[in-house]
């Protein structure tokens, strides 16, 4: 019961906040993408499965980021186009990145335990409605505002464009040093993994701020409130569901060993460092 509570008022106030973008069209969007979640739950939960879990979220993205654009433009093209490039090519990379992962690995570890109590696993999945809603809110409020212009928009993209390379190279570097079998128990130190220890996400987070640049100019109002876009992403990533679970992970695993102890002394754990 206390799961269902907390799920209620996730989406209370996730939709709440729709009203700050001053666009029905954001705020219906809003609830879509929570009545897609909860669909999906359904056979996720028959089947106590979250093999699908991070391709549904990259799928929603896709789904409403593209519908808010039609129902805006139809099939013209506007500057805005470019946001919703973006958010595509990183949604469509990530959403087959995590699901080929999931498959080969025949599980995601952070559901184990959850998948099979369903008011937890149900929470998870409205988590996951809360996490596209607010970190494409601010896209999604440019984007239906019709007023994004070009050359902001290519200034944001360029960043979006850094942090897309920098997340899928880091993804790439260590997917390659896993598929050596002696490295099946080893924590990698080598490319970008030299400047930080978690440069993937720290990719995420410049690209997300990427895209909040491309249509924060056009943003008034209490439509600035929105631009929490990135900082939701950051606090999620850092706080939540990535970085602070996956430092824990390794410190069991590896903690007390000579090497990993000095690669965390000489390695950020997040910005990276420039210089060695």
């Amino acid at each position: 019961m206390k799961n269902i509570l907390i799920s209620i008022l996730l989406f209370g106030f996730c939709y709440g906040l729709g009203f700050v973008s001053k666009s029905v069209l954001v705020q219906d969007a809003i609830l879509y993408v929570f009545l897609i979640m909860w669909i999906t739950f359904i056979p996720a939960a028959l089947a106590k499965t979250e093999k699908f879990y991070d391709l549904a979220g990259s799928l929603t993205y896709i789904g409403i980021t593209s519908f808010i654009y039609i129902a805006t433009y139809g099939l013209t093209f506007s500057p805005s186009l470019l946001i919703v490039f973006a958010i595509l090519i990183w949604a469509i990379r990530l959403g087959n990145f995590l699901f080929k992962r999931v498959l080969k690995d025949g599980q995601d570890k952070r559901f184990s335990e959850i998948k099979i109590k369903p008011s937890s696993f149900f929470a998870a999945w409205t988590t996951q409605g809360l996490w596209v809603a607010i970190c494409a809110l601010s896209a999604w409020t440019a984007i239906a505002s019709q007023r994004v212009e070009l050359p902001i928009v290519l200034i944001g993209f360029s960043i979006f464009l850094l942090g897309f390379v920098i997340e899928v190279v880091a993804d790439k570097q260590k997917t390659d040093f896993r598929s050596l079998a002696h490295n099946q128990d080893a924590f990698i130190t080598t490319g970008l993994w030299s400047k930080s220890r978690h440069p993937n996400y720290f990719g995420e987070i410049v690209l997300w701020i990427g895209i909040a640049l491309m249509g924060a100019p056009v943003l008034e109002g209490i439509q600035l409130v929105t631009l929490i876009s990135p900082i939701f992403t950051f606090v999620l990533i850092y706080f939540v569901s990535g970085v602070r679970i996956l430092e824990d992970r390794a410190d069991t695993k590896w903690g007390g060993q000579t090497e990993y102890e000095s690669y965390k002394a000489s390695t950020p754990i997040f910005f990276p460092k420039i210089f060695s």
